[in-house]
């Protein structure tokens, strides 16, 4: 059939995919300019209020892999609906909560119910790929992409707005209409397929875009290479419950002892290591594991992948937090002038992620991305209380280009990398990386600021972002697969 004949990408669909998928950024971003004022009414210093941030991040961090395996398993109209509905509730228990306890509980709730956005995005382009003959995915994710950096654009100035009319539970109380729309959108337009129906046997080949495993030229079996066809079971037979216990086990200890780095925690990471060797037996030897092992160790390109999104994450929310308190402590600025100083990054950032989405391949991207990062943090550490405020403007927009860039590689390199029947789970996994970045900067901006956001806290937390951003320059640097990337989107474009 020819590229004209074949049927088209289901416009439909992109509502609920943009909408679900940018939940998660909009609380994020609301949240940096709310922190100041919530610590003032509750009477908490940023060291505290900085559990606002971290609490919502460890909840998707342990969240998106798990629900993007089960819309792996099940198709996404369920666990978004379920999902998107919990976005509501945290919105109602966030407007009336009492104290920071119930806010940073608010907070939980959010991180689970913004879990099933971006693997279910990912996951209907995955299907609608297969089901229109067309691998073309640039325009949709780059949509995707560009998407997140409007709200990103939307967020700090829409945060001050609402804090200036009712005060910071209104930044709360916007999630009860955004969760309404978007279990509306979901009932009406998402496909009721389930994950069963899309269930084919395991590939033994390596992911597409990656070339070997690895680079290393040889071919390594899939995991049920060598026990002949799989078994015909359900999707619900396919969970592996004690793998994902032990996940979140894994992940739970070591977020925590990174939300507050201290030695006195030392029995976190003896749990954290505990939970991950039994976690890495049980995976290796189930039938149907929740995170294969086996592939994704295999899967050179893909770890890299997840190790960039970690570092350039880690620099990107130092920014976004610890600039943002700063120029309100430290800089006397109002949250409604603290997110206006930050738009211009994000405007910059989506003229920068629209024009490189026209663009074939990763790598540009990402070098540029980390270059722009250190030169934002280097002119970071030179900024002062009586800096000139077209300085602050400046520094915005130098980071607005790496906000473009890496967000856009990173998410067409794990949709050319990833096994197609994980397709949601690895982008899970994607923003589980990022997720756990956010949760080092979070503990560095904490550890840097201590009572106060002042400029000696500022700079220490920039030298953190500089050490980030050159070890995604080098990781960049020397991975060779990235050209693989970009020959795989030229072809899936060409088609």
């Amino acid at each position: 059939m020819r590229q004209a004949d074949k049927p088209g990408f289901d416009r439909r669909l992109l509502a609920p995919m943009l909408l679900g998928s940018v939940l998660n950024p909009v609380n994020s971003t609301i949240i940096s300019v709310a922190l100041v004022p919530i610590g003032a009414a509750l009477g908490a210093p940023p060291s505290q209020t900085a559990w606002l941030v971290s609490a919502l991040y460890l909840a998707t961090a342990l969240g998106q892999p798990v629900v993007g395996r089960l819309i792996d398993l099940f198709g996404p109209r369920r666990l978004f609906l379920l999902s998107t509905a919990l976005v509501g509730v945290a919105g109602v228990v966030g407007t009336a909560a009492p104290d920071l306890g119930v806010l940073i509980g608010a907070r939980v709730l959010l991180g689970f119910g913004t879990c099933a956005g971006y693997p279910s995005a990912m996951a209907l382009v995955r299907s609608e790929s297969e089901r229109t003959g067309r691998d073309s995915p640039r325009g949709v994710l780059t949509a995707l992409a560009v998407a997140n950096q409007t709200v990103a654009v939307v967020g700090p100035l829409l945060g001050g707005l609402l804090i200036a009319a009712g005060g910071w539970r209104a930044t709360f109380a916007l999630n009860v209409p955004l969760s309404v729309a978007a279990v509306l959108l979901g009932l009406r337009r998402l496909p009721r397929t389930t994950g069963a129906d899309r269930i084919r046997p395991a590939r033994t080949g390596p992911p597409p875009g990656t070339g070997e495993p690895g680079g290393s030229g040889e071919s390594r079996p899939g995991p049920a290479a060598d026990s002949g066809p799989p078994p015909r079971e359900g999707p619900a037979a396919r969970l592996d419950l004690p793998g994902m216990a032990l996940f979140a086990a894994t992940l739970t200890s070591l977020l925590l002892f990174l939300m507050n780095l201290h030695l006195r925690d030392w029995y976190l990471l003896v749990i954290a290591a505990t939970a991950a060797t039994a976690f890495a037996l049980r995976e290796l030897r189930t039938a149907a594991p929740f995170i294969d092992l086996r592939v994704l160790g295999g899967n050179t390109p893909l770890l890299a992948t997840f190790g960039r999104a970690l570092l350039a994450y880690t620099v990107s929310y130092s920014f976004l937090y610890g600039f943002s308190q700063w120029t309100e402590e430290g800089y006397g600025l109002t949250p409604f002038h603290a997110g206006l100083v930050q738009m211009p990054m994000f405007l910059l950032a989506i003229g920068v992620a629209v024009v490189a989405g026209r663009r074939a391949g990763v790598r540009g991207k990402l070098v540029v991305g980390a270059l722009g990062q250190l030169a934002a943090s280097a002119v970071l550490l030179t900024l002062t209380g009586r800096s000139a405020l077209w300085m602050l403007v400046l520094v915005a927009l130098i980071f607005g280009v790496p906000q473009g860039l890496n967000n856009l590689a990173l998410q067409n390199s794990v949709y050319f990398q990833a096994d197609p029947e994980r397709t949601a789970s690895s982008a899970g996994l994607l923003r589980t990386f990022a997720y756990v970045g956010s949760m080092i900067a979070s503990s560095a901006a904490a550890a840097s600021f201590g009572q106060h956001a002042d400029t000696a806290g500022m700079h220490r937390l920039g030298c953190v972002m500089l050490g980030a951003g050159a070890l995604h320059l080098l990781l960049t640097a020397l991975d060779r697969s990235l050209g693989r990337v970009a020959a795989a989107d030229a072809r899936a474009a060409a088609e």
